[in-house]
């Protein structure tokens, strides 16, 4: 009986491998039926060292390079054409004033887009990401107008207007480059790394403290002529002109008291 179970078994035992084999290669079969790749997200390579750490450092040089190379192009000099906003007319003042403030409350208005833009966004990295090529052209355009002209309108009388003191010849042209810097920095967050934010961050920085620095010089000159200060080229003059008027107004005063006594 024993002999004959296992003559059985023998025989039965091709049968049973085959039938394994089939399963195998059926399961073999469907695997290669499947698209493996459905699915999968391909991560870019890591960026190098020289990109997303050079080219900030590299931007922020480009900043100095640009000021050094127009400190020797155009070496300071007390200029032979002085402006004076005090004997413009009146009009002109009045434009100039309104011109100044409205540029710096297009300057709050960008300011608090941009807040926007990161509570909508979260990043400056995604904000940029999401931009199309043709909007990123666009958005690049249009700053480099605004920024260019909102510094012309304010740098040029400002500068002309203290144009005695050569550190104040420097605030006109470090807050321009400072703006171009910063436009050039959003290509570099938008296709290289989001370290160029800290380029952003800090040309903002720079650019807003210098135009806040010239708009609040012209408004006090502009708009209150009576506040004096060294830094003014004419304030000998001016004070003296306070002075006289002073004492005019006194002995009228002392006059018209001597004719009508109490």
């Amino acid at each position: 009986m024993r002999a004959l179970v296992l003559a059985l078994l023998l025989a039965l035992s091709p049968v049973v491998a085959s039938a394994q084999e089939a399963d195998t290669s059926s399961e073999i079969n469907l695997l290669d039926d499947l698209d493996l790749t459905e699915g999968v997200v391909e991560v870019p390579p890591e960026k190098s060292k020289w990109l997303t750490v050079g080219g900030p450092v590299g931007l922020a040089l480009l900043a100095l390079l640009i000021l050094l190379f127009f400190k020797w192009a155009v070496p300071f000099a007390v200029s032979e054409e002085s402006l004076n906003l005090h004997h413009y007319p009146t009009g002109v003042k009045r434009g100039l004033a309104m011109t100044v403030v409205f540029f710096g409350i297009a300057f709050c208005f960008g300011a608090s887009e941009i807040w926007y833009q990161l509570q909508l966004y979260g990043t400056t990295e995604e904000y940029f990401r999401q931009m199309s090529l043709g909007k990123m052209i666009a958005f690049t355009h249009a700053h480099l107008f605004g920024f260019t002209t909102s510094f012309l309108i304010i740098g040029v009388p400002f500068s002309m207007q203290f144009n005695h003191i050569p550190i104040y010849q420097w605030i006109f042209p470090v807050g321009l480059t400072a703006s171009i810097i910063d436009v050039m920095s959003w290509w570099g967050i938008k296709y290289i790394s989001p370290n160029f934010d800290y380029v952003t961050m800090g040309c903002g920085i720079v650019f807003s403290l210098s135009y806040l620095y010239m708009l609040l010089g012209i408004l006090r000159v502009l708009l209150l002529p009576n506040v004096i200060l060294a830094s003014d080229k004419d304030a000998a003059e001016r004070t003296e002109k306070i002075r006289k008027k002073r004492r005019l107004r006194d002995l009228l005063r002392r006059e018209s008291q001597e004719v009508h006594p109490e």
